[in-house]
């Protein structure tokens, strides 16, 4: 039995990621600082469900501690890792970017090190679709990324960079993923979706920025943990990789969907368009679809009406959340 490490595993992609894991045979070892960056109940949700596995262990640790992560290597055989612990979050980034980079990008560089040292030549990183501000639709991962217009994104790049010297030098084999805007069941409470289904449960105003119309590749949080598995299991050198749900949608037409799907009224409150939001995001996948068999299979209406569903067997717990 293979052990891969999954870092933030508490997390919303790190937890389906580990599950699915987990299901196809894999012994996870997730790790995660639970940070309070939201509510850490939702964290606790998250590793509960995969507490029980008999498959998973979890150990509490920060990526950017340096002898943690090295100790950690010493006690276990990674086949592999994937690197999924983050500082998340666009706007926030401007408020503290040094975490940013401490996580991201340093937290990064610790991983790859101690892999680089115990011999483990199979590291997946997880980026961002964020980095592709001012480049021409659909995102194609040749672009010029060199533009980010938060911190958030240049950790990310940082990250990427870091990832491509480790392999140039030690023949790491990396798959960078650049995710687009996932959603789903049990997701981050800063993202949009979640705070429009629990104001609009609770009969709360929802705040937009912008006009409504700034459109997202949304993408399931099933198909993002499936590719993911999927670039785990493939040789690919270097790799960028896009996972997304090639079919952009307007924010307000999410919000007319979860209108119906809850049957009450969104009360939209609308707020100037923040400076290091991108109008609109589109994934090419070709390389995806070409190198790893993997494409999208959950529309935004099926996926959305999942979500709904879980927010309202869940109500009381979701209502309780800080947001």
């Amino acid at each position: 039995m293979e052990t891969v490490l999954v870092t933030g595993a508490a997390g919303f992609i790190g937890w389906k990621t580990s599950e699915l894991l987990l299901e196809r045979g894999y012994k996870v070892v997730g790790v995660d600082n639970l940070n309070d960056y939201y509510d850490v109940r939702l964290k606790e949700y998250r590793l509960r469900e995969l507490e029980k596995h008999p498959s998973f262990a979890f150990v509490k640790c920060d990526i950017e501690d340096t002898e943690e992560v090295f100790s950690l290597f010493s006690a276990n055989s990674f086949s592999a890792v994937v690197n999924l612990a983050a500082r998340a979050g666009v706007r926030y980034s401007m408020e503290n970017p040094f975490v940013y980079m401490r996580t991201n990008a340093y937290g990064t560089l610790n991983l790859l090190d101690a892999a680089k040292s115990h011999g483990v030549k199979k590291f997946v990183l997880a980026s961002t679709s964020s980095l592709y501000a001012g480049c021409e639709m659909p995102f194609k991962e040749e672009l010029p990324t060199n533009t980010p217009i938060s911190p958030y994104a240049a950790s990310k790049k940082a990250a990427e960079a870091i990832a491509y010297t480790y392999h140039y030098l030690y023949g790491i084999d990396v798959a960078v993923l650049r995710y687009f805007t996932v959603y789903g069941p049990c997701g981050r409470p800063d993202m949009s979706y979640f705070r429009f289904i629990r104001n609009i449960m609770a009969e709360e105003p929802i705040e937009i920025y912008g006009d409504g119309t700034q459109s997202r590749d949304f993408t399931y949080i099933d198909d993002i943990a499936k590719g993911t598995v999927k670039a785990l299991d493939a040789e690919v050198g270097y790799e960028i990789i896009n996972l997304g749900g090639n079919k952009p949608y307007e924010l307000l037409y999410m919000v007319r969907m979860i209108e119906e799907l809850l049957g009450k009224r969104a009360r939209m409150k609308f707020l100037p368009f923040h400076k290091t939001d991108l109008k609109a995001t589109w994934a090419e996948i070709d390389k995806a679809k070409r190198m790893l068999n993997w494409e999208p299979e959950v529309s935004l209406e099926e996926g959305l009406e999942r979500t709904v569903r879980w927010f309202s067997d869940n109500k009381d717990f979701v209502l309780s959340l800080s947001v």
